[in-house]
């Protein structure tokens, strides 16, 4: 539902008050002392009326929210008899990156990307890396959310808990000298509007959108963002459909269904997959997934393994032998995939890219910098004339 997003936020603040006035430390959440500020505690899309509540259209678990109630996501909540964004305006974590942190390798290496988060997510993954973002309620970005170590580092440059419009965005982007915009670290999703605006406006200024998500949307929803992207990266958690649903807490095949979606509107994908000793590290996996990309997306399709550091509910794991991240790529190769990245292994071969007519180093990487780029301004091998799929200019 597209309903107009413009209502009486009084009246809202009065609906969640009176919601919440029977529940231990609601007070907090409730009071119009913190409703007022929101920038925008705005009315959300992809929504309709349902019973004596309201029915989410954004993502595959479709939640029910009865007054004053939030979703999966913990972003979006029934104010009123509607369905509003509480990360609107809200971002708890601000940097500028380089464009391989995201990671994302084949649009403008080596430049900067202005990169925006907000809380929640609507997976609840067993190994998430920024769960200290992810994993929380919005509310608490007032208190000051500790960024966790992915995302810290010399480059923050807002304080995580300030508020910023999208226009401020894309003026703070164009001012630290940036190309691109890239809605980040934690679920992008949940944040459908705000990302959206934003998106709208960063094209508008001659900006590039990466959107980096675990592709946990509906078809529609996607459709309405697709068009303002230049590359989105996608998140593909393993193969087995019962990993998923135990440790990351979704259906594998509505991820899949996002990453056919993009391919039929022609969206630039990469994707990502961590890699978690023991859990998702089989061969039979690494096949299934690399074979699934070339023959539904296509052997160009970047595809990338990441090691695994110990983080949140698997922190007694060890962190992904090298080994293990080696043999998915030959795997990968062996399929037919003709880009295929190590991340999180810093000096690794695996982190350039090569041409694969020629076999010449295209991209030299180590880590998050760039120390060599040969590629045509028009995309192609300077040695062979291959065209090299992406954004290099």
């Amino acid at each position: 539902m597209s309903a107009s997003r413009a209502f009486s936020f009084a009246a809202a603040a009065a609906v969640l008050i009176g919601a919440g006035a029977g529940a231990r430390g609601a007070a907090r959440l409730f009071s119009s002392a913190q409703i007022a500020p929101l920038p925008g505690f705005q009315e959300a899309l992809w929504w309709k009326p349902s019973c004596r509540g309201v029915q989410c259209g954004l993502c595959p678990f479709h939640c029910f929210l009865p007054e004053g109630i939030k979703g999966r996501c913990r972003a979006r909540m029934n104010v009123g008899g509607r369905l509003v964004s509480l990360v609107y305006g809200r971002p708890v974590a601000v940097h500028v990156d380089p464009v391989e942190k995201k990671p994302v390798f084949h649009l403008l290496p080596g430049s900067g990307i202005y990169s925006v988060a907000t809380a929640g997510c609507n997976l609840s993954c067993f190994f998430c890396q920024i769960c200290e973002i992810s994993q929380i309620n919005p509310e608490r970005a007032s208190e000051g959310v500790v960024v966790p170590r992915a995302v810290q580092g010399p480059s923050l440059v807002q304080d995580q808990t300030r508020m910023l419009s999208p226009d401020e965005i894309v003026e703070a982007a164009q001012r630290t000298g940036c190309r691109s915009v890239a809605y980040t670290y934690s679920e992008p999703v949940v944040a459908f509007e705000y990302v959206l605006d934003t998106a709208r406006k960063a094209r508008a200024a001659g900006l590039k959108n990466v959107l980096v998500s675990a592709g946990y949307i509906e078809p529609g929803p996607l459709a309405e963002l697709a068009p303002w992207f230049d590359v989105v990266k996608i998140d593909l958690k393993g193969f087995d459909p019962r990993f998923y649903r135990r440790y990351v807490g979704g259906d594998r095949d509505a991820v899949l269904r996002t990453l056919l979606e993009l391919k039929r509107l022609g969206v630039m994908t990469e994707v990502v997959n961590l890699v978690v000793p023991t859990l998702n590290d089989r061969d039979e996996d690494f096949t299934a997934l690399a074979r699934w990309i070339r023959l539904n997306l296509g052997p160009d399709t970047p595809l990338f393994f990441s090691r695994f550091t110990p983080q949140y509910r698997l922190d007694n794991l060890p962190p992904t032998p090298v080994d293990t991240l080696e043999r998915a790529w030959r795997i990968a190769r062996s399929e037919g995939l003709h880009y295929v990245y190590l991340g999180n292994v810093p000096g690794h071969p695996a982190e350039s890219t090569y041409c694969p007519t020629c076999g010449r180093v295209l991209v030299r990487r180590r880590g998050f910098a760039v120390l060599e780029m040969v590629i045509t301004r028009d995309g192609k091998c300077p040695t062979c004339g291959t065209k090299i799929p992406g954004v290099w200019s």
